[in-house]
């Protein structure tokens, strides 16, 4: 399917503002942030798809599907829709850590065989992790902040290569904002664990 360049940027603004949305709510801990994060994905989903980014198209029709459970593993396990936010030991991300890289280079090595991915192992590792965040993220772990740095400035690079700046844009932007994040998190963790 091809689309004109002003019709393509129209749906990179949309996605771009959705999941500037996404952080910002999930940042502040609310729940809507799901709902955002629906659309965004699914725009993501479709664009990452026409630009030859098979797990990136993947992933983000998964996280439609996420999205539903972030909502309601948050409004669940929450009071006024704020999941107590809590801590991983760093061993448990080291095995993680270990066993998507793993899992990376075998889904890179398929993609490379049997597909016209653009970018097979990048597009290998930004997936698996962000599915690895995004479960961190639903059980308010404070480490998934540090995941998506990592994850939002490699996909900058990707999308940017990609021809689709205003994705790449959002990218960076959402980088800042998981800086942010972590900062915001790291505050309430530590006023959740102070003796009343």
């Amino acid at each position: 399917m091809t689309l004109s360049g002003e019709v393509l940027k129209t749906f990179e603004m949309l996605a771009l503002l959705a999941g500037v949305a996404y952080t910002v709510l999930a940042a502040l801990r609310n729940r809507l942030c799901w709902i955002a994060g629906a659309l965004g994905s699914a725009l993501l989903a479709w664009l990452s798809g026409l630009q030859h980014l098979p797990m990136q198209a993947g992933l983000q029709a998964f996280y439609v599907g996420m999205s539903a459970y972030g909502w309601w593993q948050w409004t669940r396990s929450s009071t006024a829709g704020q999941l107590p936010i809590a801590a991983w030991p760093l061993r448990r991300h080291i095995v993680a850590a270990l066993g998507i890289t793993l899992l990376s280079f075998l889904s890179a090595h398929w993609l490379a065989e049997k597909t016209k991915a653009a970018w097979p192992l990048l597009d290998s590792l930004t997936t698996w992790f962000s599915l690895f965040a995004t479960w961190l993220q639903a059980h308010a772990k404070l480490e998934n902040w540090l995941y998506w740095i990592a994850i939002d400035g490699v996909l900058v690079f990707l999308f940017y290569m990609q021809e689709l700046p205003y994705i790449a844009l959002q990218f960076a932007i959402l980088t800042v904002l998981a800086a942010a994040g972590y900062i915001a998190w790291r505050r309430r963790l530590r006023l959740q664990t102070v003796p009343a």
